[in-house]
């Protein structure tokens, strides 16, 4: 019986062949922690009586969430972090670094690897072929402490996905449209693994905005063949020697197969407050927004702010609306300063904020007032998601999100973008 790509990493990193719905003690290549799971994960392993982690220099702090801090509280929590770091060799993503999972594939996760998170989005390391997912700061602990982990092998969906998408359609609005389809608890505990012609010929920001939201269909991860494209883009990274191919077996056993056919997909927004709660972004013209948000670690790539400068460029937001941008690290924002497009964002009158997550984890930077409606590129739109149980958060990608800060309404991008 051949493999899926989850089953085959997990059995090299447990030393023996696992199928699904198996338990097994597995290495672990990296563990990370960002700023809001990263004190209770110190305590825990104080807990433990380790001096230092089992792989210090692959085990990475992230302060992304509240970054600058807004409040003191949150300043003491970074202190944590950053002693730990020094106490212990254990690597700091300092302030204005960037958003941890953007972070972790542009240098740290490879082909093969397995990386446990405690963040529910460290399944974005999936695009580049490694078993990413999410644990709690306890579990994330141990592994950073001993250098290995528990897990059970999920079973896999096989999602199959071909043709050209039409213009102003994107991966985001694809994986929206997945998780409308299965639901916010559609693939609880399972991998999914995306095949067919459209994948093979996406980006790598795409793909990495596919597993990024994986989990918001329950997945514990979302997995992609290593191609020609992987290569490229880890031999841009500085990691060519990296490399390794990735592949299910030909019989590999799947739980469940879904196809796709890429090219009757339609711009898709998904709305207050289930990220399954999807519509056509043409169904929504009535819909008003007070504030859109272009970044985070679902659409805060490089290729996202060039698809929302293009749209953006020689036009105004609209006066009742404000634009927040925010880089999904370092290597974003400056490219995006050479490039021109943050001259070009500002100019049509959005604030620009320092690489982080910004106001997706609602700490600081973007909190809704009562009533009102943000359009976002992130990941959940759950109830107070951006600080304010009495906003509402609307889901879509880059294009929608550009669009519709000119017009003041949710608007389909397919009327304003050319092809």
């Amino acid at each position: 019986m051949g493999q899926t790509i989850a089953e085959k990493i997990i059995s090299k990193h447990a030393g023996q062949n696992v199928k699904a719905g198996e338990l097994c003690i597995a290495k672990v290549d990296v563990a990370a922690v960002q700023d809001g799971t990263g004190p209770l994960m110190v305590q825990e392993f104080k807990k433990l009586g380790k001096a230092k982690p089992a792989n210090p220099e692959r085990c990475i702090l992230f302060i992304d969430h509240a970054s600058p801090s807004p409040r003191k509280e949150l300043s003491n929590t970074h202190v944590v972090l950053r002693e730990f770091a020094k106490e212990t060799g254990a690597i700091l993503s300092e302030t204005g670094c960037g958003v941890c999972h953007q972070r972790l594939v542009e240098s740290y996760v490879n082909p093969g690897e397995i990386l446990v998170g405690a963040d529910s989005h460290t399944c974005t390391s999936g695009a580049l072929g490694a078993f990413a997912t999410g644990m709690g700061s306890t579990d994330v602990a141990v592994a950073m402490a001993l250098g290995k982990t528990w897990m059970k092998v999920p079973q896999t969906f096989k999602i199959v996905v071909n043709g050209e998408f039409q213009k102003g359609v994107y991966a985001k609005d694809l994986i929206l449209h997945l998780i409308g389809l299965i639901g916010a608890d559609g693939a609880t505990y399972k991998a999914l693994e995306f095949h067919g012609s459209t994948i093979e010929n996406m980006t790598m920001a795409d793909r990495f905005t596919l597993a990024n939201m994986a989990v918001e269909a329950g997945a514990k991860a979302g997995l992609f063949v290593t191609d020609e494209k992987t290569k490229a883009y880890l031999k841009e990274k500085g990691r060519e020697d990296k490399f390794v191919e990735i592949k299910p077996d030909s019989d590999a056993v799947y739980e469940r197969i879904i196809e796709i056919d890429a090219s009757k997909l339609e711009p898709t927004v998904s709305c207050p407050h289930t990220v399954d709660n999807t519509k056509l972004a043409k169904e929504l013209k009535d819909v008003k927004v007070n504030q859109v948000f272009i970044g985070t670690c679902t659409n805060g790539r490089i290729e996202d702010l060039r698809i929302a400068a293009k749209i953006l460029k020689d036009k105004q937001v609209n006066p009742d609306v404000r634009l927040i941008v925010v880089p999904a690290s370092k290597t974003v924002y400056k490219q995006a300063i050479e490039e021109g497009i943050l001259t070009t964002l500002v100019e049509a009158g959005a604030s620009i904020l320092a690489p982080g997550c910004g106001p997706c984890v609602g700490v600081h930077a973007g909190i809704l007032g009562d009533g009102e409606v943000c359009l976002a590129t992130q990941n959940r739109n759950f109830q107070g998601r951006m600080g304010n149980t009495k906003g509402f958060i609307y889901l879509c990608s880059p294009a929608t999100a550009a669009c519709s800060a000119i017009t003041g309404y949710i608007t389909n991008p397919q009327e304003l973008v050319e092809a």
